[in-house]
């Protein structure tokens, strides 16, 4: 996608074989480019968040065992890596997938060859991540297509925390369909959460949408069910951290009351997600670990003083503790569908076996 009219991808390699970011922590007050050059500073990316979002964290670890195999090849080198990389983001399970499927063929060839073959993987996951979004993209927008086919107006949607190309390698989940309509010509209005306490809401994806030249309001996180009372939303799109093979979406805290709204006030709920966002091996959504991250974040803001200086500073009181659980789950009764590249599926067992499981 584009800043200041120019193209970037959230990860990237040069033909120097260095690997880039965009460090998504200084985001939307500096842009800065920065080299993943270790395990140790993959490591570092993915658990401060300077990549974030499930699909961009597994091809980011996809590039950590890359790197961490010029660093030590070994059977026990690469567990350590895993376990290493794991314990970094426990609810997305693309983190997971990734460095599965790398070790799965790692671990049955050659330690000599195991650098240069994690690194065809994750090129592969990345290029397979673009298509992936793409395909969310053109099956999305089919729902906006129809909507508006009957409203005849603006179509006004509602999106919660960062599911743009910031959280996947290009394109996004969430918005990648809003980008579709925006090309074919349907005019789009995006509802953006704030999404407390990391606002990576109005600070991520409001950053994204300015730079695509897309309509957009920022709103507290708690204005969503307001604004479907009164028929200002016409479709939500979220994305996922974690997707149940019985439908159940686990994602950033606050999608499950935005699910409730909608579910009371009739306006379709979807969310967008890569396959490689399936938890095929779990049933309960009760059984994802969430995480939870320091309460600093809760205390503690950043942004721009009126000197335009950007600075930290403590919105509560000094001895008050804080709780902060960074996801929550959303029962797969209130979800309209789940936009894969595969296609729109029922967020049930059985369509989504028959649309995803290969």
């Amino acid at each position: 996608m584009r800043v200041n009219n120019k193209s970037y991808k959230s990860i990237w390699i040069d033909d120097n074989e260095k690997i880039f970011i965009i460090d998504q922590t200084l985001l939307p007050f500096d842009f800065k480019i920065i080299e993943l050059k270790s395990l140790e500073d993959v490591i570092n990316a993915i658990g401060n968040m300077q990549v974030r979002g499930a699909p961009l964290i597994g091809v980011t670890a996809a590039f950590g065992i890359y790197l961490a195999m010029h660093q030590g090849n070994s059977n026990i080198d690469l567990d350590n890596a895993k376990k290493k990389l794991i314990a970094t983001r426990p609810t997305a399970i693309n983190l997971k997938w990734a460095i599965n499927q790398i070790e799965e063929v790692l671990l049955n060839i050659d330690p000599n060859h195991r650098a240069a073959a994690a690194l065809k993987i994750a090129k592969k996951m990345s290029l397979e991540d673009e298509k992936s979004n793409v395909k969310i993209g053109e099956f999305g927008y089919k729902l906006i297509e129809n909507i508006y086919k009957k409203k005849k107006g603006t179509i006004n949607i509602l999106t919660h925390c960062n599911a743009g190309w910031l959280a996947t390698v290009d394109w996004g989940t969430a918005t990648s369909p809003i980008y579709k309509a925006r090309d074919n010509k349907i005019p789009i209005h995006v509802w953006v959460d704030e999404t407390r306490p990391r606002n990576q809401g109005s600070q991520l994806t409001a950053w994204e949408l300015q730079h695509e030249g897309i309509d957009h309001t920022i709103i507290p996180d708690n204005t969503g069910g307001h604004l479907m009372q009164k028929g200002m939303v016409d479709i939500v799109i979220v994305g996922s951290d974690r997707t149940t093979f019985k439908g159940d979406v686990c994602n950033k805290i606050g999608t499950y009351l935005k699910a409730l709204a909608a579910k009371d006030n009739n306006v379709p709920f979807y969310v967008a997600l890569p396959s490689s966002t399936i938890d095929w091996e779990t049933e309960n959504s009760e059984k994802i670990i969430i995480e939870e991250r320091s309460e600093d974040e809760i205390h503690y803001i950043r942004g721009k003083d009126l000197n335009e200086n950007i600075v930290n500073i403590r919105i509560t009181p000094d001895k008050s503790r804080g709780s902060n659980f960074a996801f929550d789950t959303t029962p797969s009764k209130y979800i309209s569908g789940l936009i894969t590249e595969n296609g729109i599926c029922l967020a049930t067992e059985n369509d989504i076996r028959d649309k995803n499981a290969k």
